[in-house]
């Protein structure tokens, strides 16, 4: 089989030419196929390598990249420096309103009571560019992202090794700054960065500040909070979905590494101007979604500043937490929520709070409610079954409880459980009989 029948099964094309081609239509056809193939990969844009793209003279970092060169005991290497000011807005968040968030709520979050006895201010948020996504001791992290509140002002530092003899230097001043902050905010910063910079420091045998350091990472509460309704928990999914930002031509975090390698070679500032910009928007976005995050934990169920399904993931956290109470409350105003699977969530999930509690009054109440908006929701049914049966000792309405949600149940995981629940009941009615 040659490369174009190899090619024609891969299209989905079976039927063969009438007549030999010529050796243009056959250059002509195999690129026809190569595009239809590769159209249906999931990203079917071919980027251009950087190589091509900046073509000419290169450009001083000096020229496109405001910053300035530092030298200290172990060496030199490049930083620069950025004000957000609390007027500016990102995405549908002030700024000012992020040098306000409540620091109760982001600890509670982060699951980490120390924080709060901080302020904002004290938060040290934390962004890295590496030399590979899958970490390991032969990956750098050449750009360090940090931003840290100062009134209302969201001063951002980048720290830039411009080749890897200067890491040393630069993590050397990034222990500088981090010794004067309190907690740590990053995004997905305990799986990743925080470990490879640990790693870098002990490479370097330098001090770690982050060892002992509260740390709350935004992607865990995240997932927590907003995973119900989105389809990933990247970060650039959250900025779209929950704060509200669209980045321009935002380069791609996996073609950060190349440029990096690429900026080795050529030292062309060109290739660098993308990257430092993809860092401080990561940085300011991480401050935006950390404000919505501790918003969502404060503001009361009925809020319409909030998803109704965030709301409903808040509540659950709250009450995985212990804190049954705050839980109930926002669960109250949640089940006459105008979105269904809100209202069937807050309503399943308040009938247990009753149920582990002993108010069975309350509990059979929330099911017969559950029932009124979906006569085959197969929780309430299997619910009041089991009320009926051990609570009741109502054998025959527990049965038919059972047989009904039999008929509404559409896994077979649910059936089984049902079937032998129905199987006990029917023999001890032929039992009694």
């Amino acid at each position: 089989m040659n490369v174009i029948d190899r090619l024609k099964r891969l299209s989905g094309e079976t039927k063969q030419k009438p007549h030999q081609p010529s050796r243009q239509a056959e250059i002509g056809e195999l690129r026809n196929k190569i595009e239809t193939i590769m159209a249906r990969r999931p990203d079917a844009t071919i980027r251009t390598a950087p190589q091509n793209a900046f073509r000419g003279k290169g450009r001083l970092l000096t020229d496109l990249i405001c910053g300035e060169e530092i030298a200290n005991a172990f060496g030199r290497f490049y930083v620069v420096p950025g004000n957000v000011d609390g007027s500016s807005c990102h995405g549908n968040t002030c700024v000012r309103d992020c040098a306000a968030m409540d620091m109760q709520a982001a600890a509670f979050i982060a699951n980490d009571p120390d924080i709060a006895d901080c302020t904002a201010a004290d938060g040290l948020f934390l962004d890295t560019e590496t030399t590979g996504l899958m970490g390991g001791t032969g990956t750098l992290a050449f750009l360090i992202g940090l931003g840290w509140f100062e009134g209302d002002v969201f001063v951002t530092r980048q720290i830039f090794a411009r080749d890897f003899a200067e890491e040393q230097a630069a993590l050397v001043f990034l222990n500088e700054i981090v010794r004067d902050r309190k907690f740590l905010v990053t995004f997905n910063g305990k799986a990743f960065d925080i470990g490879l910079l640990t790693t870098r420091l002990i490479l370097n045998r330098l001090p770690n500040p982050f060892s002992a350091m509260p740390h709350l990472d935004l992607l865990h509460p995240s997932r927590r909070l907003f995973g119900s309704r989105l389809i990933n928990h990247r970060l650039a999914t959250l900025e779209e979905s929950i704060i509200g930002f669209y980045r321009e031509d935002d380069l791609p975090g996996s073609e950060i590494p190349q440029r990096y390698f690429d900026w080795l070679k050529r030292h062309d500032a060109r290739l660098m101007v993308d990257v430092f910009e993809h860092n401080r928007l990561d940085i300011i976005s991480m401050a935006a979604l950390a404000r919505h995050l501790t918003e969502l934990m404060n503001h009361p169920a009925d809020s319409d500043r909030c998803h109704p399904s965030d709301l409903l993931c808040a509540a659950k956290l709250f009450h995985d937490r212990g804190q049954v109470p705050e839980a109930h409350r926002r669960l109250l105003s949640l089940m006459n929520s105008d979105n269904d699977e809100v209202k069937a969530g807050s309503l399943k999930l308040l009938s247990l709070i009753h149920k582990r509690a002993g108010r069975w009054a309350e509990a059979v109440a929330v099911w017969e409610t559950m029932l009124e908006h979906d006569p085959g929701d197969v929780f309430a049914l299997t619910e009041l079954a089991k009320w009926c049966e051990h609570r009741l000792r109502d054998v025959h309405r527990a049965e038919h409880f059972v047989s009904t949600a039999l008929a509404c149940v559409e896994t077979q995981k649910g059936r089984n459980s049902l079937v032998h629940r129905s199987n006990r009941l029917q023999k001890r009615l032929h039992d009694n009989s």
